[in-house]
């Protein structure tokens, strides 16, 4: 297996097209990628097509996927609203690759699962849009029909308006709808989901519920639960509730305890004056709750405990970083935060993707849609 990456930040679109080449080649050295993945801003979406084009018919790769965003991360950097290109390539000896083109008008269900022999053993990239493409309903779709299939990837945040962003597919770029790669056979990955967050407190549980209304926590107003928890730690998480609260379900109810990377994360809106507190994701009562905490500090910490934590299979060579638009140095003091992160714990393998508008990945073993996250594919060579 080899992987490698390049990056440009030149504006002129035909300059960074070279100069990408120019330092692909002088890394594959002549041989061809199995799959190649391409992240580009604004200032080279009318070109992304072109790009992607150039790359099968110059026989550089046998496959192509991709998108704009917003800002953009390759090699050891994060581009933040700059020009940008940055190209990964990777070979991938026994892997079955299957492009996919999804939700197109009257498209319906999934049939392109049928063929998939080992679900938990494959995985699925995607990039979708975030104004036609509904990433959500999709995940929820594949967690209820193929149990175990891991979805990774990001939804385009190159631009604002319907029909700008572009998707790329093996050659043919789209304004809309979404864009994957359906990778199985002798695939070796790692899926890391930091939601920047930390729990604080204990478990409750979820006694008197409405949609996304929790009403009752332990046969206790949900408002007065919090207030108790609140009083019971340091001054330091106390700033941090204040500063923005959320709160996690636990995704697999039948573990023995739960840590971080065992809940889903979600906001805490507000509360009304009958101590019920309203969250983004709807709950039903006998579900396992925990309030959690996130800044900069602990955003770094989760990131760095759930790298160093993870039981590897096989030695990392490039990873792909789905990273939300609200991380970087929104949030951190310093650039090139995750990326930074990776290389510190694996050495500088190969790293490219960009700043999503929702970042794709799987907890507790069903995919879902986060925030504020950095969602990161491994890929490994077998030990």
């Amino acid at each position: 297996m080899k992987c490698v990456s390049a990056l440009s930040t030149a504006r002129n679109t035909n300059a960074a097209f070279h100069q990408v080449l120019e330092q692909l080649d002088e890394k594959l050295a002549g041989d061809m990628a199995d799959l190649t993945l391409i992240f580009s801003s604004m200032h080279h979406a009318d070109e992304l097509g072109r790009i992607a084009s150039a790359f099968l018919e110059q026989a550089r790769t046998r496959h192509i996927l991709g998108c704009t965003g917003e800002s953009i991360v390759g090699d050891a950097r994060e581009v933040e609203a700059s020009p940008a290109l940055s190209v990964w390539s990777i070979s991938l000896p026994g892997v079955s690759i299957r492009p996919l083109r999804l939700g197109e008008p009257g498209e319906s269900g999934i049939a392109w699962s049928e063929g998939i022999e080992d679900a938990e053993r494959s995985a699925v990239l995607l990039l979708g849009d975030p104004f036609s493409f509904r990433t959500d309903d999709f995940l929820r779709q594949v967690n209820k029909e193929v149990r175990g299939l891991r979805v990774i990837g990001g939804v385009a945040s190159g631009s604002q308006v319907p029909r700008a962003n572009q998707l790329v597919l093996d050659g043919k770029a789209f304004p809309d709808g979404a864009v994957a790669m359906l990778l199985g056979g002798s695939l070796s990955i790692a899926t890391v989901v930091s939601q920047g967050c930390r729990p604080v407190g204990h478990t409750l549980i979820v006694t008197k519920a409405d949609q996304n209304v929790i009403r009752e926590l332990g046969r206790r107003p949900a408002l007065e639960a919090l207030r108790d928890m609140f009083q019971e730690l340091s001054s330091g998480d106390q700033r941090r509730i204040q500063d923005g609260l959320h709160i996690g379900r636990v995704i697999n109810e039948y573990q023995g305890s739960f840590q971080r990377g065992d809940f889903l994360v979600r906001n805490v809106m507000g509360a009304d004056d009958s101590g019920a507190i309203q969250i983004t994701d709807v709950v039903r009562v006998g579900q396992t709750v925990q309030f959690h905490v996130r800044d900069a500090e602990t955003a770094d910490e989760d990131l760095r405990s759930l790298l160093e934590g993870r039981k590897p299979s096989g030695r990392p060579i490039g990873a792909l970083l789905f990273t939300c638009n609200g991380r970087g140095t929104r949030l951190f003091d310093k650039a090139d935060h995750d990326v930074g992160v990776i290389h510190e714990v694996y050495g500088p393998i190969p790293v490219a993707g960009f700043f999503a508008m929702g970042e794709i990945g799987p907890i507790g073993g069903q995919n879902f849609v986060h925030g504020y996250t950095a969602s990161i594919v491994l890929f490994e060579q077998p030990a």
